[in-house]
Parts: structure tokens; sequence; C-alpha cells
């Protein structure tokens, strides 16, 4: 459902925007476009996680592992059977499937800018997600209440900020992923540890239902796009 969340969640999202009179740039739009992604950041294989790590990295890491893996044995063999065990653990991890090798690289990536954020905060921020995100299952936390309301913050703190737009843009086009998750049949669980979980089950994915379902949703945003930033248009005048 990856393009379908980028289609529904940013069109919606502006569309609102454009009717309630708020500021559209080309930062809010990019803002609007990354948050309706943003909760699939604890899914491997979501579109916003493939096309931040494509393959060739993964590729490289486990090139790096092994390169790590025969340097501790041969550079280690003062301290054996240590090396041997220690090489042969980062050995095993080198050849880990490609879904649990981005969440070690979102997990290593996050502990990079963790160490970076002592001195940066708002690295910080964003290295603390990542690895919340790499441990947390899918459609957990990132797929609740808390994760709104934590991004919808964290724009609104952003220094130079724009305008209102930017974190309310941001929050909605969040919440809007939320939305068309909770029609699934897997629906959200949107207060965790409580087990409250909202599933309308209008659709399943990889179904015949739920492509018709995906189609509506993304003919409805389409109409609604019209209505905010078209239906004004003489199109008398263009022809």
């Amino acid at each position: 459902m990856g393009r379908s969340h980028l289609i529904i969640s940013t069109g919606v999202t502006l569309s609102l925007l454009e009717l309630a009179n708020q500021e559209i740039n080309l930062p809010i739009v990019a803002v609007v476009t990354i948050s309706s992604l943003l909760p699939d950041i604890d899914e491997p294989n979501s579109l916003l996680v493939r096309r931040s790590i494509p393959p060739c990295i993964l590729r490289i890491l486990r090139i790096l592992l092994i390169g790590v893996a025969v340097s501790v044995q041969i550079l280690g063999s003062g301290f054996t059977p240590w090396n041997t065990i220690v090489s042969c653990m980062i050995g095993v991890v080198s050849f880990i499937s490609a879904r649990s090798m981005k969440n070690l690289v979102i997990l290593l990536i996050g502990i990079a800018l963790l160490l970076v954020g002592e001195t940066h905060l708002w690295s910080g921020i964003a290295g603390s997600t990542l690895i919340v995100c790499s441990l947390a299952p899918h459609r957990g936390i990132t797929h609740s209440i808390y994760g709104v309301i934590g991004w919808a913050t964290i724009l609104s703190l952003l220094p130079n900020t724009y305008s209102p737009s930017l974190w309310l843009g941001g929050g909605l086009s969040y919440l809007t992923h939320l939305l068309c998750d909770m029609i699934t049949n897997h629906g959200i669980r949107p207060l965790p540890p409580f087990n409250i979980r909202f599933r309308l089950n209008l659709m399943g994915t990889g179904t015949l239902r739920g492509s018709v379902v995906e189609k509506i949703c993304i003919g409805l945003t389409f109409i609604l796009v019209w209505f905010a930033f078209l239906r004004e248009i003489n199109w008398n005048t263009l022809f």
C-alpha cells in the first residue's frame, strides 16, 4: 500500500490545507510527502525504507561485515578461541535476511545520529527515533496516537518554520496514513500497550476487494484534489 499511502495522504492533506487557506510551498509539500510514508519506517520492506536503503547499501554492508570477521580472526589470533567466536558471530550477521539487514542499517544510522546528538539536539532526537523504530514491531508505536503527536511536535519545534502549515500538514498526513491502515483487516492499535484495536476490515492487502477499495480511495482523493485546486479555474480561457 506504499504508493496508495503516498497518493491518498499527500493528496488529502494538501487539499485540506488549500481549503483551509493555509500556506503551501515546496518545504511543506516535501514534509507532507515524507509524512505520508513515515509511519511505515518500522517496516523494512516499506516504500520509504526501500527507497532510502537501496540493495547496493546492503551488499556493501555484508562485504564490510565479512571483512571485519576476517580481520578479527587474523588480528585477534592471540586471543584464541575468542577471536574465532567473535568472527563467527559477525560472519553469521553478514548472512541474515535482507529484511533484518535493513533493520540493522536503520539501527546503525540511529546509533550514529545519537552519538552526534550529544552536541546536536535534533540529531539525537532523530537517532533515538530510528533506534526505536528498528526495534519496534510493525504497526506498533509508529501507528499510534503517540506517533502522530510526536511527529507534529517535532515539526512545530523546528527552527525557522515557514508557517503552522508545516506541522499541521505533517501531522495530518501522518494521521491520514493511520486512517487508511484502520480500514484494513489488520487495523491499528492507537494507544499501545492498551490492547485497543481500530479495524474496519474493509480490505486485505493482495486481495481483489482490497484492490477495489484502494482504487476507490485513490479516486475519491483525486476528486478532492480537483475540488480544492482546480474547480475555480476557468477552463474556457485556457483553450
